[in-house]
């Protein structure tokens, strides 16, 4: 998955000349109240995606349609048919905004942000047909009524949940795991049977294979238009916004990376005129950092703050590269990727509500 915003830079914005923001530095831009972005869905990068969506609905003889609104981030809300779509992906300036705030536009490309609609429409005809009440959903996947975690550990290679989007998300939650599975069940070829033959996982899918072919021209039970958080009712700065997304996703400063540091660098005498690892990090900080993040599906501004953490520490310590550099990149790549899996079972990974 390439997570660039180069599919948003692509696409013309109509009425783009009508925001003078779109001009500003992000220091000014910062300092706008969200309610004050004029902004909508209309002509923006996410059209062809959400067209796409409702392709894949009609083609599953499905009449459900989720409606959809900008808010602060995707999400949809409990009892709502619909879809609430991040502000930054409606304009390229704030998808560039984005991007140097969090390091990485969620849903920035045509593939990802399908990914995420198929996701949220999962949740979304949840809530059209009232599927969380169904004994046999609940007995399936679990209840609703389970409290969501601020953290959980994913097992990565359990086979009694779907692999849809990163992070193994379908382990969050029960309602999580029914929006992955219908999200597998509904992606075009996703030759879902073939794939998960001989998991566990395989009953989920072929109850939603089962339960959708039930609900095929039946009409959702649930209408409603309402449009929860939309982007003219946020009345906070895109500062305030950024600075309590980044606290979400930051990481806990207790992680202690010495003892590898001190494997992989060097302080000895003979190694004083080498390159300072510290210098070397921060060289190829961006590259190591984007590698790892589709390794793990770990966000990347979480993945930056351990490697701040860690050229901090080999500065404070001194270390020295004591090896050819490309062999350097490839074991802290390793240590990297290590720390991060680790941080993710740890119990401590945060999870986007």
């Amino acid at each position: 998955m390439d997570r660039t915003v180069s599919d948003i830079l692509k696409t013309p914005v109509s009425g783009q000349d009508e925001t003078p923001w779109s001009s500003w530095a992000d220091d000014a831009l910062l300092d706008l109240p969200m309610c004050d972005l004029h902004i909508g869905l209309k002509g923006s990068f996410v059209e062809q995606p959400i067209a796409e969506l409702t392709r894949e609905l009609e083609l599953r003889g499905l009449r459900f349609r989720p409606h959809f609104w900008l808010s602060n981030e995707w999400f949809t809300p409990d009892g709502v048919p619909g879809i609430a779509v991040p502000f930054y992906l409606a304009h390229p300036r704030l998808a560039k905004l984005e991007q140097t705030q969090m390091l990485e536009v969620e849903g920035g490309t045509t593939e990802w942000c399908l990914r995420i609609l198929r996701h949220e429409a999962g949740h979304a005809i949840e809530n059209a047909y009232k599927i969380r009440r169904r004994k046999t959903r609940q007995d399936m996947f679990g209840k609703s009524s389970q409290r969501y975690p601020l953290y959980y550990s994913p097992r990565p290679y359990s086979r009694s949940f779907v692999r849809h989007l990163d992070l193994w998300y379908a382990q969050s939650h029960p309602d999580e795991d029914f929006a992955e599975t219908f999200a597998v069940w509904l992606t075009p070829d996703s030759l879902w049977e073939e794939r998960y033959r001989g998991w566990p996982v395989v009953k989920k899918l072929r109850y939603v294979d089962g339960l959708m072919k039930e609900l095929a021209d039946t009409p959702p039970c649930v209408t409603t238009q309402e449009e929860v958080d939309a982007l003219p009712t946020l009345k906070k700065t895109l500062r305030e916004h950024y600075e309590r997304k980044r606290r979400h996703y930051g990481v806990d400063r207790h992680l202690q990376y010495d003892p590898d540091l001190k494997r992989l660098f060097s302080t000895l005498p003979n190694h004083a005129n080498k390159m300072s690892a510290a210098t070397f990090l921060n060289r190829f900080r961006r590259e190591v950092r984007k590698k790892v993040a589709s390794w793990t599906g770990e966000y990347q501004y979480t993945i930056d703050q351990v490697l701040e953490d860690m050229i901090h520490r080999c500065r404070e310590l001194n270390l020295r590269v004591p090896m050819a550099e490309e062999q350097a990149k490839l074991d802290f790549t390793i240590l990297l990727t290590v720390h991060t899996m680790n941080f993710l079972r740890s119990g401590r990974h945060r999870v986007a509500l």
